[in-house]
């Protein structure tokens, strides 16, 4: 003895009720589709850009110093190479990019006369 559940068919307006939540929830469905396509875009996009940064790095760079300068300290602050240098007795801070290594500032200390 099978028990079989009768359903209904639809009334029209239940049809047309059907119809539009289906409309609804492919709409919602493509906007959800859409929105991770265009993260996974950004995300694809930042990390190809920052990989071209790191190879950008990867030359040799030579940084040329004053006759008889002396390198006192280094430090990395951010995205910044700081090297402190005494250039006959006054002191020099030199910046470099820390992703180029090129020469981003300089400043000088000097004694008021």
């Amino acid at each position: 003895m099978t028990t079989e559940t009768a359903v209904p068919e639809p009334t029209s307006e239940q049809a047309a009720l059907f119809a539009r939540v289906r409309r609804m929830m492919l709409i919602a469905g493509l906007t959800t589709a859409l929105a991770i396509c265009a993260v996974l875009i950004a995300v694809g996009y930042r990390l190809f850009k920052s990989e071209g940064r790191a190879t950008e790095a990867l030359s040799d760079v030579t940084a040329t110093l004053p006759k008889g300068a002396k390198i006192v300290s280094t430090a990395v602050a951010g995205d910044r190479v700081m090297v402190t240098l005494d250039v006959g007795g006054g002191t020099e801070i030199r910046t470099f990019d820390a992703h180029t290594l090129r020469p981003a500032g300089r400043l000088k200390f000097a004694y008021e006369p």
